[in-house]
């Protein structure tokens, strides 16, 4: 046999491929601090006709299997239902002493089939208050929520220390608050809750919003439901600044009240622009809505009280918003903003056959437009645009980009995101696509931020690559995504994605894990389905889960079901280990009128082999070996190559 090649090209990647991207009692269920399933070590072969290889037990949902609220397709359940909340919000903010002042009401509806003596409540602000733990830069916590007044069920409800008193009443452990209900509440019933409180809006330099002195961002500003469903119970672990947040839907009815002459932009539908807009800025808008390019609907000429908005009575205005299934609301205001706004097309959403639009907007200081933001109008409505085809039509009436304190960063809201800092044209799109991209995962598909980050953040990622593609006409993200994971994996700090958003070692491990590790692993994920049918699967991921709340293995079983394949070997390898992928092409040889590949396999993590053979006129071949050859611990394997018009080069890919 004659051996025509010597060489051994080599894949070795620290967890990936380099050719790509980084049953309730009768009170209800209190659950501990969340924890994702432990790491498998088991390197057991499972035996003919079981799983290719076997991911842990998810606590919780084996349980909402047998109970009929989740489908091992991957779909919800006959008996799948989830909790329900109206609120009913008022706010006024004094920008003298950067206060506000909040009052509201929540009717909390039990769709569950279990009675709840004790509901929890989140009141995120008490992140900073010095009572609360925080593991991220908190630099002022000085003060958090201030409750005036608590009622359950038509009772006032007292304070007790956490832990202490079995009649109604009240107790707030850090980010958390208990309330104990003067009467169970029952499957089918609704409890009236209601709240008088104040904060302080935190200074730039605070987590995903606050205060510079010319703009606000006000976000998790209320007493918030915290999510009680069919397979945690209560998920009521604290807020402690890294992790992200998983929130029940609801409607939203927000009174927010301002000095005249400052622009309010929020989640929902602007209810009385004749009370609070000027005649000029209300003529703009509707003109923007059927324009063909971006409309300044306020110039820096137009602002203040009787230009930009209405004069108002005592010198305040107050702004009403209603917004309808959704899972949080948030807001920003200032006397110094511009707002430039432009229609997107984002299909049929509600399925009346006629294409709809919403409206793609900016909210900005003038001296941002050295940050590109006289751009953001446009680069909102090409990612809305994008994003409603390569997905599912956005369902929104806006878009809202909104020029916030520094440490906003880039941070998402339903319909809104506040972006802070300086920023390139090429990092303003960025930033601007992604959180647009979170509009749908995770406010339309609600996972649960804080203790599976990469549903939405490695999603969105991923995601985001596909709009910068586009508009940027071939710009390669997904290798950019590829570099800060590859990089951290080789010098030994990969953390598995499987894992709890407070509970990595660093940020950075958090960062790379739950953003460039997913975004990649869904590149890879591609790979092994093929285009078409990966394309599918994650909209029908996204279909079955509007507006519900999905765990990771709603999302493996829904793959695997429109795909029609067992992938455990898929997420056991990628996301519930660090395991490395070594494919090496160890010999080739003649055999007849063939070649013969010998193929080896030194790392732990199987995928398929992708052979490109060059022919020496030029032509390529691809052949594919499925990564089940590797199943029963085989570290080799051969493929044979028809030898054709003479074989130039075989790589893997």
């Amino acid at each position: 046999m004659d051996r025509i090649a010597t060489s051994r090209p080599r894949v070795v990647v620290a967890g990936l491929l380099l050719s790509l991207a980084m049953a309730g009692c009768s009170s209800g269920r209190a659950s501990s601090a969340g924890t994702a399933p432990a790491p498998a070590h088991s390197s057991a072969v499972p035996a003919a006709g079981a799983r290719a290889m076997e991911i842990p037990v998810l606590e919780g949902f084996e349980s909402a299997l047998a109970g009929g609220t989740r489908l091992r397709t991957g779909q919800p359940g006959p008996q799948y239902w989830q909790q329900w909340s109206e609120y009913r919000l008022s706010a006024e903010l004094n920008p003298v002493s950067k206060r506000l002042s909040g009052q509201g009401s929540i009717s909390y509806h039990n769709r569950s089939p279990d009675t709840l003596a004790t509901v929890y409540v989140h009141l995120l602000g008490n992140l900073f208050s010095p009572r609360s733990r925080h593991n991220t830069d908190v630099p002022w916590a000085v003060e958090g929520v201030e409750l005036a007044r608590v009622t359950a069920q038509g009772t006032e409800l007292t304070l007790t220390e956490s832990g202490e008193g079995q009649g109604p009443g009240y107790s707030v452990n850090g980010t958390i608050m208990e309330l104990r209900l003067p009467r169970p509440l029952a499957p089918g019933a609704k409890a009236e809750l209601a709240m008088n409180w104040r904060l302080r809006v935190p200074p730039d330099g605070a987590p995903r919003g606050g205060q510079d002195g010319e703009v606000y961002f006000i976000s998790y500003w209320y007493p918030q439901m915290a999510v009680y469903d069919d397979v945690n119970g209560w998920q009521i672990d604290q807020y402690l600044g890294n992790a992200e947040f998983y929130m029940g839907y609801g409607n939203y009815d927000v009174s927010l009240t301002v000095p005249e002459g400052w622009l309010v932009t929020g989640t929902g539908r602007l209810l009385n622009p004749d009370d609070v807009l000027s005649k000029q800025t209300r003529a703009r808008l509707d003109s923007a809505a059927h324009a063909t390019g971006v409309v300044q609907v306020v110039r820096e000429a137009d602002r203040g009280p009787g230009k930009s908005t209405a004069a108002g009575r005592d010198g305040k205005l107050t702004w009403r918003f209603r917004a309808e299934n959704v899972r949080d609301f948030a807001w920003g205001t200032s006397a110094n903003y511009l707002w430039d706004a432009a229609p997107a097309a984002v299909g049929d959403p509600d399925g009346d056959g006629q294409a709809d639009t919403a409206l793609a907007q900016a909210f900005y200081r003038p001296e941002m437009r050295r940050s590109n933001w006289g751009q953001t109008a446009r680069y909102g409505q090409h990612s809305v645009e994008f994003f409603s085809e390569y997905l599912w039509p956005y369902p929104y009436p806006h878009m809202t980009a909104v020029d916030g304190p520094t440490s906003c960063g880039g941070m998402e809201y339903p319909m809104m995101t506040c972006i802070g800092g300086q920023w390139d044209t090429l990092g303003l799109y960025e930033v601007t696509n992604h959180e647009i991209g979170h509009m749908w995962f995770p406010m339309i598909v609600g996972s649960d931020e804080k203790r599976y980050a990469w549903m939405d953040e490695g999603v969105t990622q991923f995601n985001q690559s596909q709009g910068m593609a586009d508009f940027f006409k071939g710009f390669d993200d997904e290798a950019r995504n590829r570099q800060p994971y590859v990089s951290l994996a080789a010098a030994g700090g990969e953390v598995e994605l499987m894992r709890h958003g407070d509970r990595y070692p660093s940020y950075q491990s958090y960062g790379v894990a739950s953003y460039y590790k997913m975004a990649t692993v869904m590149v890879a994920l591609r790979g092994v389905l093929g285009e078409e049918t990966f394309n599918r699967a994650l909209r029908e991921y996204g279909r079955r889960w509007e507006y519900k709340h999905p765990t990771p293995y709603d999302l493996f079983n829904t793959f695997e079901n429109v795909s029609g394949q067992d992938l455990s070997w898929f997420w056991r390898t990628w996301l519930f280990e660090t395991w490395k992928l070594d494919q090496a092409i160890d010999t080739v040889v003649t055999v007849g009128d063939s070649l013969e590949v010998a193929v080896s396999n030194e790392g732990r993590a199987p995928m398929p082999v992708h052979l490109v053979v060059t022919h020496t006129d030029g032509d390529t071949d691809s052949l594919t070996v499925p990564a089940k050859v590797w199943f029963d611990g085989s570290k080799r394997t051969t493929i044979r190559v028809a030898r054709g018009a003479g074989v130039k080069r075989i790589e893997i890919d």
